[in-house]
């Protein structure tokens, strides 16, 4: 199968963004809350229920904690799980939904490889998967069917579950996989049948479940044990594309395009061009670049806000990039320090509405920063 590179698009020259901040909107750090002294991998605001807008999760060590934006800047706890396994360190979190009794549910997982669903109406533990061989470095949530989740795993493999019934229902990896850990993945947007990976093999694969759909509608009414199901291996993706030199730790959707992200310091937007009768052919259009000055070592995550207008993405050095996402040639709307911020921002969390943006840091402490409101007279 042949793996595609940039210069087999359209050929266009890339827009690449420039780093004088535009100053479209300004933020003022607020509040900061140190957790402890075990990094933190992962901060996201719950997008999955509108009642919860304003709650968002962090994990870090054998921990998982969930918390509440407070108006004046500063954070409130709302409840932690503190996982059985004192040595497991939690690397991603995601937010889903009973989709019987529609309660939040937080997913979380790590270097044990056992993913945790954690009931946030019980407080309580509600199940937990195992199935993967190593480590797990992302879980995503299908926002249109908010009890599928799907996990990349160090063992080179994608898994798809059903969070409501417990079952793995198919198991991307084999002749078309990844060849070493898979760091990223991400669900499409309005396509519910297909979805994005990538890893250290330097490259991002996507996925289509259109012909296995039939498993997905079979998990929700299976009543025999999960371990019986029959989960369905899935070796060839309908691209390969090796956009990036170097490991490629985030990917996100953007429509029909992708945002990828590798050590090298910059955030690529392009657009895959697949052809459903023949996989694997196809190309890719590179359009933007979105540079990010010391970012180059892995596991860096960006996050961006529910309507996808602006993107967050932290460093090395502890500074946070705030790219708006959709102009061209982007443009960096800030740029984000705390002077006692000083170690590398793991993930960002933007608030539905772009207002609020989170770091979580290697140091163990949550950074805050809201916009200047200009036209408020709020204290």
């Amino acid at each position: 199968m042949a793996k595609l590179g940039p210069g087999q698009g359209l050929g266009c020259e890339a827009a690449e963004g420039s780093l004088v901040p535009s100053r479209k909107r300004e933020y003022k750090p607020c509040g900061k809350h140190t957790e402890g002294k075990r990094p933190l991998y992962a901060i996201g605001f719950n997008f999955m229920d509108a009642r919860y807008y304003d709650v968002f999760a962090t994990v870090g060590g054998n921990r998982v904690t969930t918390y509440r934006c407070l108006e004046n800047g500063s954070f409130a706890v709302l409840q932690a799980y503190v996982d059985e396994d004192k040595d497991e360190s939690f690397y991603t979190l995601s937010w889903a939904r009973d989709h019987v009794d529609g309660s939040p549910l937080l997913v979380a997982a790590g270097s044990n490889g056992i993913i945790r669903v954690i009931n946030c109406a019980t407080e309580k533990l509600a199940k937990s998967f195992v199935g993967h061989g190593d480590s797990i470095n992302e879980i995503r949530t299908q926002a249109l069917k908010p009890s599928l989740i799907i996990s990349a795993s160090k063992d080179e493999s994608v898994r798809l579950w059903n969070v409501h019934t417990g079952i793995c229902i198919l198991v991307f990896a084999g002749a078309g996989g990844h060849r070493n850990e898979v760091l990223s993945v991400d669900f499409h947007p309005s396509d519910i049948e297909r979805f994005a990976s990538c890893g250290m093999d330097n490259t991002v694969k996507i996925w289509s479940m259109k012909e296995f759909w039939l498993y997905v509608d079979k998990s929700y009414s299976w009543t025999d044990l999960p371990s019986k199901f029959p989960t369905k291996y899935v070796q060839f993706p309908v691209l390969i594309a090796a956009v990036h030199s170097n490991y490629v730790d985030c990917t996100r959707w953007l429509g029909d395009f992708i945002l990828s992200k590798s050590v090298d310091n910059e955030i690529v937007l392009w657009e895959p061009k697949t052809k459903e009768q023949s996989p694997g052919e196809g190309s890719i259009d590179i359009l933007q670049k979105y540079p990010v000055p010391e970012c180059d070592i892995w596991f860096i995550k960006f996050s961006c806000d529910f309507h996808f207008n602006q993107l967050a993405i932290g460093n090395r050095e502890g500074k946070i990039y705030v790219w708006e996402v959709q102009s061209s040639p982007p443009v960096l709307i800030a740029r984000l320090y705390n002077q006692q911020c000083r170690s590398p921002i793991r993930q960002t969390a933007v608030s539905f509405d772009g207002s609020t943006i989170l770091g979580a840091g290697e140091d163990g402490t949550i950074w805050r920063w809201d916009e200047v409101d200009h036209g408020s007279t709020k204290n």
